[in-house]
């Protein structure tokens, strides 16, 4: 099945992507802001769980509710930027499990290198959402994404904030069965790698290294 991606064009996730797009952001505001853009993403990514009917005793009587059914989830947020989103998502979700995915990008090949890999032990039950707020070459995504398959997962989502053109169309080639949510889609990579207009280096920003 070929994959899916969708693009948020929601007013309040736009209006804290203008903000967090600013280079006068500080760290402390940026790092606010990519958790709060990453639950209402989440919110968006998780529409098609199913819900199953449930009776619940009220103070007043018994009402007809639904409850999600059956569903167990896990993030895992690409180190190191990716965890700067895991508050957010799991503030909406906190029963998830998560894992980590270590991986750097070598500057002279801007090849991803992957230095750690820690995943629930029972992933092979759960739907993934792999986290990160950059898809720019793509590399890391596809290497994050391919570790978790190995493992056999239910389901991969892939959720970031910012994405190049170039990372969305590797990143379907590698992993056709994989919708990515996203927050905007920008012009271009430039002669490093990096987004343009983008908002820099996320994990810089997130932790205050830049």
């Amino acid at each position: 099945m070929e994959s899916k991606i969708f693009f948020s064009n929601h007013p309040l996730i736009q209006h804290k992507l203008s903000i967090l797009r600013d280079v006068e952001t500080g760290t402390y505001k940026f790092r606010d802001l990519v958790n709060e853009i990453a639950m209402l993403m989440v919110f968006e990514a998780t529409r098609d769980l199913p819900l199953e009917d449930v009776k619940v005793q009220t103070p007043c009587g018994v009402a007809d509710c639904k409850r999600i059914s059956g569903k167990t989830l896990a993030f895992v947020p690409i180190l190191r930027a990716g965890t700067g989103m895991l508050d957010g998502v799991l503030s909406l979700i906190p029963s998830a499990k998560v894992g980590h995915i270590g991986l750097y990008r070598d500057e002279m090949t801007l090849k991803p290198v992957e230095y750690y890999c820690k995943l629930p032990s029972d992933i092979e039950s759960r739907d993934v959402f792999v986290i990160d707020p950059m898809l720019a070459t793509g590399g890391s995504a596809i290497n994050a994404i391919s570790q978790i398959k190995l493992r056999h997962p239910r389901s991969i989502k892939f959720l970031c904030i910012i994405a190049a053109p170039e990372g969305v169309k590797a990143l379907r080639e590698a992993h056709e069965d994989v919708d990515i949510y996203c927050a905007g889609l920008d012009s271009h990579l430039n002669e490093n790698g990096y987004i343009v207009p983008g908002l820099g280096d996320a994990g810089d920003r997130i932790f205050g290294t830049k």
